[in-house]
Order: structure tokens, then sequence, then C-alpha cells
């Protein structure tokens, strides 16, 4: 049985209300969500000895998120990412992107999904949240309307639902950006979380953080989660630029994918908490991120210090970065009179 109350957390300088929905499973668990950037800011989960924390890196105060370059948490688009660039090219047709990651684009651009108020509402057990995003909106081309679906189950299953659709031919990658903690969002590093993953293959990075288009196979590297590992030792290595970026900010190819079938990505674990995530997708990659720069300039957390980098990792099940550049990648190309689906299950449990 799932409960949904919300509230009117704050007004944006615009005078348009901030809303934060808290659902809650039988078993006392619960999750928060904000219609600004559509994003979960905060998870409470129990431990191994059913002591409940959030487990959901975030603020305190919804203006917080008005000015947050971690994207904490929220619902990013158009396309999550980098855009080598910030070019890309559809039917024959050119279009400049807003270049704001050095020369490149990223996460949909400085206005993007993640830094827009959604439209929201409560349907029955369930959160929606809708955004009309106009042609030309960060460079784009065509319009696009989006739409993501929250729900919350008494198996502590938190399931992300994207769906968009367009008048015209576009490119749309959705996805979310939390950054999780198991053992609490206020507990420092989570290097020494372990993590497994059902990929055999990772992208090929540059020193511009972006995909060659090759694959390369993790086995016998450091960048092989086919067992739990714990993440701290990756950090020292220079394989695949690790060490140029400061830790992990790689796309990983989940194994046997194919289109529009949930399969299993990977388990996050917390030996010391003992609360242990499954990751399930559509999506054909995830991408690996240890909160490298988590300290540069992000707002207060919940737990009223400023998070340091790697007190989070982010798991961001997605297309490729820098598709529509890549041949090589699915197709991130929505056709008008298409329908973008795309789910991704965080499920919670303890070990």
């Amino acid at each position: 049985m799932i409960t949904i109350e919300q509230e009117c957390w704050d007004l944006t300088p615009e005078g348009e209300a901030v809303i934060r929905y808290r659902m809650r499973n039988s078993h006392g668990s619960e999750v928060e969500l904000t219609n600004l950037g559509a994003a979960v800011v905060a998870i409470r989960v129990p431990d191994r000895e059913g002591r409940m924390a959030d487990v959901a890196l975030g603020y305190a105060n919804a203006s917080d998120y008005l000015r947050d370059p971690a994207n904490m948490g929220k619902s990013i688009g158009r396309f999550a990412g980098r855009i080598g660039y910030g070019r890309l090219e559809i039917e024959g047709e050119e279009y400049r992107l807003e270049a704001n990651c050095g020369r490149h684009h990223l996460h949909g651009g400085s206005k993007g999904f993640a830094h827009q108020l959604w439209e929201s509402r409560v349907e029955e057990n369930r959160v929606v949240m809708e955004l009309f995003s106009p042609e030309g909106d960060q460079g784009y081309p065509a319009m696009m309307q989006a739409e993501v679906v929250f729900d919350f189950d008494d198996d502590n299953s938190l399931e992300i639902t994207y769906r968009a659709a367009s008048d015209r031919t576009t490119v749309v990658n959705l996805t979310n950006h939390l950054y999780f903690n198991l053992e609490g969002e206020s507990s420092g590093s989570v290097l020494d979380h372990e993590l497994q993953l059902n990929a055999s293959r990772v992208c090929e990075m540059n020193g511009k953080q972006l995909p060659t288009g090759r694959m390369v196979e993790v086995a016998d590297t450091v960048m092989d989660f086919s067992e739990f590992r714990p993440l701290r030792p990756g950090l020292e290595s220079d394989f695949n630029h690790l060490d140029d970026y400061d830790g992990f900010d790689h796309p990983f190819a989940v194994e046997d994918w194919q289109p529009n079938i949930l399969r299993e990505v990977g388990r996050l674990r917390s030996p010391r908490s003992g609360r242990e995530m499954l990751i399930l997708s559509s999506q054909p990659c995830v991408v690996v991120y240890t909160g490298n720069g988590l300290s540069g300039g992000s707002p207060r957390s919940k737990s009223g210090r400023r998070y340091e980098d790697y007190d989070g990792i982010a798991l961001e099940c997605q297309n490729f970065p820098d598709a529509p550049n890549r041949p090589e990648f699915p197709s991130p190309l929505l056709h008008a009179g298409e329908i973008y689906c795309q789910k991704t299950v965080y499920r919670f449990s303890t070990f």
C-alpha cells in the first residue's frame, strides 16, 4: 500500500509553486520527489538492522536545486551525457547546441530539463510529471513532449519511466542523475562500496571525456565488475583515462541488451550498512560516475555540510554519450509519430 503526500515546498523567483511529494510504503520506506527538475530528493530505506537512512544525496531547500551544478537526483534531457562540440546532424541538416561544458554540450544544456519546472500530479499510487520543450530549445530541432512517471512499491523498488514524443525527427536520451550512498547521504566516501555490473565492455574514452566509438573488454582490468569489487582501487589506475577524470565517469555496455527489454544491469552494496541496490533498465548503457566533482560548488547538503568528491555514486542508465555522432551506438533518433519509452528500476534490500 503506497500513500502519497504533497505540499508546496517553495516558490520559484517567478512565483511558481515548487511541489514536494512523499511516497511511503507499508514498511515505512519513503521516496521524496519535486517537480523542479523532476527530481528524486530523498530515498529512506532500512539497513540490515532495520535502521532507516536517506541514501540519496540532495539539499535541504528547494531553492538549492535552482543552482545545482551536480544535477542532484534530476531528470536529464533532452540528451544525457556529452554531445561532442555541440554538433549533431539530422537528415542532412546540422544543428549547433549550447557548448556548456568547455567546447561540448552536456546534459541538455544550461537550461535543459534538469533546470525547468515540470507540471506534476498524483495518479492513484504514482506521481507523473510532464514538460513541453519547444522547437529550438537549447538548439534542438522539433518540439518535444516529455513525461516521467515515478512508482514506488512495498518491495522498496523505485521505478522511473521516461516517455517522449516529437512532431518531427530529433534526438532524445533521458535519464535520472541520482547519487547514492548506501550508508546514508551524510556518511562520506562511497569508495568502499562494492559494485557488480553485467557488462563485459566499456567505451574507450578520449582525453576530452568523449567516447571514441570503440568498445574495450574489461576482463582483467580495474573496470571488471563481473563480480562485486570495491570502487577505490580503480582511482589509482591510468586505464581508460581513470586518472585524468579523477575517478569513474565511463559508459558501460549492458550485456545482451535488446530494445524495450528490461534487463538486470548490476548491483551496488555497502558491506558496512548491509544495504544493496539492484538496478534494472531497458537502456543499453550505464554511466558509472563516482562523484569526482561533487566538491565543485554545490549547495550545502541536507545534513548541513558540503559534499566532498566521492560522497556519492551515480549509476545513470541511458543511451551512450555522443550517440548522435556515433553510428556504432544505438540510434538516439525519435521520429514523428513514435513514442520514446525507457524504464529504470532501483530496488533496495539488505544482505
